[in-house]
């Protein structure tokens, strides 16, 4: 059970602070910090490699209410998570459910956090922060929780605010190199086709989503030449989600370039910005990003408007698609960004949205299911 005396103070760049109670694990960490408005799948979003460099806030009012699964395998892989280990640096909710009532809850949401040494304060006003986060954008802050034995232990707002200007913006690092695979790996189905997953932080329900679909799976590190790639003889290609900023990502940007000339070819979330910037359009960063199960994604082709589920920060400049061989497929109603792009020509596309339906949202498999024929019919 958490350790109700637990202090602790989430502190923004702009000097604003939100005082709270602490849980997890004790200690100071900063990252960027970013509001979901997802009401369910916590366990996935955390362990999302997207969200890799984030502190992130829950707007769900009370959240470990199902508490925590075991790892239980789904073709060898965990069923409840998106990677091994939690990627956020903290997490930011209103009120913590210390009792879970759920049939697989193995331990509480406390008890994860503090396992793996994640950082955690609730008790704030989450509505505030997020009507913050909206008006002035994702910013950059510290989240401390104090040790309770230490009681003489408090705030210094002066030195956090010193700290602050001294954090660097992990979108200015090498956040896809921290989360992407060192060595490749294969997951066989004995399919009778075979993708190459270009692994800038994939989340293990793309792996089971086309494994599912009886598809063999190579997974390799994002920075993989082109011929190494192609020395496994895919029928495919797929770029996965990550997080950060794409055009960092300037290896994988040229491979994306050279391999969409040689085969289908699809790219989920991160890895559509950098198939756009493949082709010479160009990204920017949203002010607050998508975050949540509810996020609308309309086809222009059929003004159909598929409920997709979203987590980014970055997003595809539609006007400069306009000089490229790639064309707007799907636009968000909401702020009327790109969601979706495809070659004119070629079985190339990109989606913004995660269509492995993990958590929640299962409209947009079909896009899985899409990928597939087009590798059979190449």
């Amino acid at each position: 059970m958490s350790d109700k005396n637990k202090k602790a103070i989430l502190f923004l760049k702009d000097g604003t602070s939100f005082i709270g109670k602490g849980f997890g694990a004790t200690g100071k960490t900063s990252g960027e910090v970013v509001f979901s408005t997802s009401m369910v799948g916590y366990t996935e979003t955390l362990t999302d490699p997207s969200s890799k460099g984030q502190i992130l806030t829950l707007t769900y009012p009370l959240v470990g209410n199902y508490g925590v699964p075991q790892k239980e395998l789904e073709l060898g892989l965990p069923l409840y998570f998106e990677s091994d280990n939690i990627q956020v640096q903290g997490l930011v909710i209103h009120e913590l459910c210390l009792e879970p009532s759920h049939w697989a809850s193995n331990r509480t949401l406390d008890k994860w956090l503090s396992d793996e040494g994640i950082p955690g304060i609730y008790g704030i006003d989450t509505r505030r922060l997020t009507k913050k986060l909206r008006t002035c954008g994702s910013m950059l802050g510290i989240l401390q929780v104090f040790d309770s034995a230490k009681k003489e232990e408090e705030p210094d707002f002066e030195n956090l605010l010193q700290n602050c200007s001294n954090i660097i913006d992990p979108n200015l690092t090498d956040l896809v190199k921290e989360v992407s695979i060192k060595q490749p790996c294969t997951y066989n189905v004995d399919g009778k086709l075979t993708v190459v997953l270009i692994d800038c932080g994939t989340t293990f329900s793309i792996i089971r989503s086309l494994l599912k679909r009886g598809i063999n799976v190579v997974r390799v590190p994002y920075d993989m030449p082109v011929d190494e790639i192609l020395s496994y003889n895919p029928d495919g290609i797929l770029v996965s989600s990550g997080p950060g900023d794409p055009k960092r990502n300037t290896k994988t940007i040229a491979v994306v370039r050279e391999l969409a000339e040689k085969t289908p070819l699809m790219a989920i979330c991160l890895g559509a910005q950098i198939l756009a910037l493949a082709f010479g359009a160009d990204t920017f960063k949203l002010k607050f990003g998508h975050r949540s199960q509810n996020q609308p994604a309309l086809d222009l082709s059929s003004s159909r408007c598929y409920i997709t589920n979203q987590n980014h920060s970055y997003t595809i400049d539609i006007d400069t698609l306009k000089q490229t061989s790639l064309e707007p497929w799907y636009v968000n109603p909401n702020d009327k960004t790109v969601e979706g792009i495809k070659h004119k020509t070629k079985p190339v596309f990109g989606v913004q949205w995660h269509p492995e339906d993990a958590p929640d949202s299962r409209d947009t498999d079909i896009m899985l299911d899409k990928f597939k024929k087009t590798m059979e019919v190449k």
